[in-house]
């Protein structure tokens, strides 16, 4: 398994840095959608949507919402805080969910409720990484965001491997640890030292470290909420077309979350400057 994981990460990686740094934003839309129907196709069965006409219609519903945004925030670009600013509250009142989140008392939702969940994850994160990569050196900075994205999962992985004791949420997903994510936060940090270090007017220290340190906890928290769905759904990973890895949910589950709030703190710094 850990094979497999290594020499998927070898193929698509590399994949991965050339689009965002080659391809042109209009360009990259389109690569972006692609993933992202790629990951609605996988969230129904997130959402117990058994028959061919249900997933069309979810799917069908799922582009529309995707075209029509990239419209609007091409008309109204004043629109792109406040939505950022909704899109991070969104994952605000998910972490305060899953923080009290008991299993015994809770309902598994309703397939339209989840349908509306689907779209609500995976529209903003592409608006998101498009916004961002629209930014005045935007392809470097949807680079980091998925360098530090990919540094606090590894962190957090080898840290809960080797320290973890503390179970961080047993009823969602078992072998998720404190320690795992406290190596998580860790990584994300040194993510900010570095390039505090590299391009130091970028930003202060304390601030590029702070930055990045939330920006990880929320992709942990896009972790988790995917795993809270595949449990309700009873499934192990939303699907299996990477090896290795699961399917592409399982691969962009931390970046749903991350790449909006990642939007919106890119955008409050700005304006506090």
């Amino acid at each position: 398994m850990l094979l497999q994981r290594v020499i998927t990460a070898l193929v698509l990686v590399p994949l991965v840095v050339a689009a965002v740094l080659q391809l042109s934003t209009l360009t990259l839309s389109f690569f972006l959608a692609l993933v992202v129907l790629l990951g609605g196709f996988e969230w129904t069965r997130l959402a117990a949507l058994g028959s061919l006409p249900e997933k069309l219609v979810f799917l069908t519903f799922l582009a529309a919402i995707i075209a029509g945004s990239a419209v609007t925030f091409h008309k109204y670009p004043q629109w792109v805080f406040p939505s950022a600013l909704i899109f991070t509250l969104f994952w605000i009142v998910v972490s305060v969910r899953l923080l009290r989140y008991r299993r015994s008392v809770a309902n598994a939702s309703g397939r339209i409720w989840k349908s509306l969940l689907g779209v609500l994850v995976l529209a903003p994160a592409w608006i998101s990484l498009l916004m961002v990569h629209g930014h005045r050196d935007g392809p470097y900075l949807v680079l980091y965001l998925m360098v530090l994205i990919w540094v606090a999962d590894s962190c957090a992985y080898f840290a809960g491997r080797r320290w973890g004791r503390v179970k961080l949420a047993p009823e969602i997903s078992p072998g998720k640890t404190r320690e795992g994510v406290y190596g998580a936060l860790a990584g994300a940090a040194l993510c900010g030292a570095v390039v505090h270090a590299l391009r130091p007017e970028t930003g202060s220290l304390l601030m590029l470290i702070l930055f990045s340190v939330v920006v990880a906890l929320f992709s942990v928290v896009g972790d988790l909420f995917e795993s809270l769905l595949k449990r309700e759904a009873g499934l192990k990973d939303s699907g299996d077309l990477l090896p290795g890895h699961g399917g592409v949910l399982d691969r962009i589950d931390s970046l749903t979350a991350a790449a909006p709030v990642f939007l919106f703190g890119l955008l409050l710094l700005e304006i506090s400057k």
